[in-house]
Formats: C-alpha cells, structure tokens, sequence
C-alpha cells in the first residue's frame, strides 16, 4: 500500500513555511518562548512554542476583511494548506475527485472564549461563536483553497492528524477520491493552557522528551497538510512524488481518559498494524519522530512500546521535534509528517533537543545531534487523549 505525497504547507512557531522549518531542525533552533499572544496569569509561569503574528497580521496574510469571524486556528490552516496545495502545483483544485481532511482539537476556542460572555448581549457577536466548532475551521479552510468537493474534520486529540492522513490515504486507495488535502491545525487558547495546567502536565521550562528529569509538556500551536494523490493522476500530470505513505495503524489503549498505559499496549499494537500494512520490517526503519511529550507518562509507555517492536538493542535513530515546537495537539501529526517527508528528502535525522539524563527504566538515548545518513523508511508516532494511538510510515519509494 502506498500513497504519494506531492506537497506540503506548515506554519509553527520556528517558520512559516517548509523551508524555514527544516532550517531551524537541522540547526537546532527551538522556539520555546514566554507567552506573547494571549492574556493570561500563567504567562510568565510556561513556556510555549508560540507562532509570533498577531490575528490581524494573519488576516492580512489572508487577505480578509476587518469584520471577518475567521478563528485563528483557521487562519494558520488555510495558511498552511495554501502552501501545501500551492507546492503540489494544483491550478484547479476541483479538477479531479478532491477532498479535505482537516484536523483540529481546539477549534475556535480562542475567539469563543473571547467573545462568551458579551455574546448572549450583543447579537452582533453571534458569528464569532458559531465559528467554534471544527467543521467551522474545515470549511473555511476548502473556502480559501476554492474546494467544492468532500469536506470533514477529524478530532481525536493529539492523534487527529495522523487519523486525517490514514482516511486521506484509504478514500484514495478505495478509488473514492483522486486527491485529499490532509493535516491539521490547533492555535493556543487559554482554554487549553488552564485544561493542560489542571492535569498539572507542564513545564515551567523547556521540555526535555526521554530525559529522567522531564518535567512535562510545552503547549504549542502550529498547521500543517500535505496533499495525497493517485496513481493516476501522479502519471496523467507527471507529478513530482515527495514521499509515500506506506503503511499505518490506529489502536485504543483503552486504559485511561488522559493516560497511556504503563506498557504502551495501544502504542504497539497501532506499529504492529502500520507494519503489516507496510509488509516492513522494524529492521526497515531508518528514523523513529517520537509522539516523546516530554510527560513522565507518555515517554515511558512510548518507549516500553517501541522496545516491544524493536528490541532494546535493536532500536533505530529516534528523536522527538516536540522540543522544537512544543505539542500542538492536533496538528502535531501534521507538522511531524512534514518533518518525516523532509527527512527522507534530506537524508537527516533531527536532534531530540535538551536530553542530558537517560531514564533508568531502559536503555534508550535518542539522538542529541543533527545527523545525516540515508533514510528509507521514517516511522512517526501519535498518542491522543481518549487511548487513540496511531502510527504512519513514510517512505521513500
């Protein structure tokens, strides 16, 4: 099974676009900062991978007016999927069977708990509220790229993208469509900062993933989509192919509403599917993009479960970009198969950045350096609220 990538668009916080992003990886340049964006008592308490516009600076990007009730979170998508349709060289994107697949966990949580209060006084406030939900971020999404076609959005937390890649990949290969645009989008909102510092999950300085002294998570915001097509119309348009999606897999942990169980149960059995889609070997992979949160919880079970595919001994190059950016939910999975198509392009594995103590439960040191090699296959990991594992390989040919 095999599907070709042949573009791709991503805002975060260390770049606006593709270029930008693989430059700060590969020179180690994370964008960890204090809160800049949003009014908050916890401003000067995190730190977050914020992305340095302002709404109105965003919009204007857009080119939108004034009045518009565009959320931020759809903003940052309809940025990076311009430039994800853009690279692909799509003039008309209704020319063949295209759909959008966009992934969110916020929604419009940023304009909502903005305007909460006044709106049930001031009519004139209404839109802003009716642009919360995610299918409100999808369609505006199709609106900016001029999609008349299939149109939905997927939310299962920090997995969302990565299940928007996996149903991109099956419509096209069960011939219901030619072309999905697929990713996700998630802007910071204080919503999510007061949800995160509930579970008591962040860290009061920069995350350190598979470190024994992690303390937590850094939130960030960030979009990103890559366009899937066919066969077909990769042959009739003499498309250039980015990378494939080779295999991938989803499983529920079915232990807890926010953890993942102490042996990574969900995690292996979605790498075990990803494998058999695949028909790979773990002795295949060249590059492990960790979910690595940088949470006690999650770096443990992730590691126990990739131990259980690998073998402690056998484990390949690994490392978690989430130092980079911070962990931006559901567009995590996104960013992260930007990052693992550019890996592959690129021959490099990033830096897990910060690392300095292993964690005594295992052996496993993630890669602390840019390094170069050849890379065949890249498998990405991602684990959301809810038990929802999910797992997607890439590959080169």
């Amino acid at each position: 099974m095999k599907v070709a990538i042949t573009g791709m668009g991503i805002i975060s916080a260390i770049g606006h676009s593709v270029e930008e992003n693989f430059d700060a990886l590969v020179n180690s340049r994370k964008a960890i900062t204090d809160i800049d964006n949003i009014p908050t008592v916890h401003a000067n308490v995190i730190k977050v991978g914020e992305i340095k516009k302002t709404n109105e600076e965003l919009a204007a990007a857009l080119g939108l007016s004034p009045d518009n009730n565009f959320t931020r979170t759809a903003m940052i998508g309809a940025i990076a999927a311009k430039q994800a349709v853009k690279d692909a060289g799509i003039s008309n994107i209704n020319q063949y069977k295209t759909g959008l697949i966009s992934a969110t966990s916020v929604g419009g949580m940023d304009t909502t708990e903005k305007h909460y209060y006044d709106y049930f006084k001031d009519e004139n406030l209404v839109k802003y509220i009716s642009a919360h939900d995610g299918g409100d971020v999808a369609q505006k999404i199709a609106e900016q790229i001029g999609l008349q076609g299939f149109v939905t959005t997927i939310s299962t937390a920090c997995s969302s993208a990565a299940n928007s890649i996996m149903l991109g990949a099956r419509l096209i290969n069960a011939g219901k469509l030619d072309r999905v645009i697929v990713g996700g989008t998630d802007a910071l909102a204080k919503f999510t900062i007061n949800g995160f510092k509930t579970l008591m999950i962040l860290s009061d300085t920069y995350n350190t993933p598979f470190d024994h002294n992690r303390k937590g998570l850094n939130l960030g915001e960030a979009a990103a989509f890559l366009v899937l097509e066919s066969d077909e119309v990769v042959k009739k348009q003499n498309k250039k192919v980015l990378a494939y999606v080779s295999g991938f897999g989803n499983a529920n942990d079915a232990f807890h509403q926010t953890a993942s169980s102490e042996n990574g149960e969900g995690a292996f059995l979605a790498m075990e599917k990803a494998f058999k889609l695949a028909n790979l070997k773990p002795s295949d992979i060249d590059y492990i993009n960790m979910h690595g949160t940088a949470t006690p919880n999650n770096d443990l079970s992730e590691g126990r479960a990739v131990i259980r595919i690998f073998g402690e001994e056998n484990v390949p190059d690994f490392s978690s970009t989430k130092a980079f950016t911070g962990h931006t939910l559901a567009a995590a999975a996104a960013i992260e198969a930007v990052y693992s198509v550019l890996a592959i392009q690129n021959g490099v594995v990033y830096p897990n950045l910060n690392f300095e103590t292993p964690m005594e439960e295992f052996n496993l040191i993630p890669q602390t350096e840019t390094k170069h090699k050849n890379i065949e296959h890249v498998l990405s990991n991602s684990f959301g609220f809810g038990g929802n594992c999910s797992t997607v390989i890439f590959s080169k040919s």
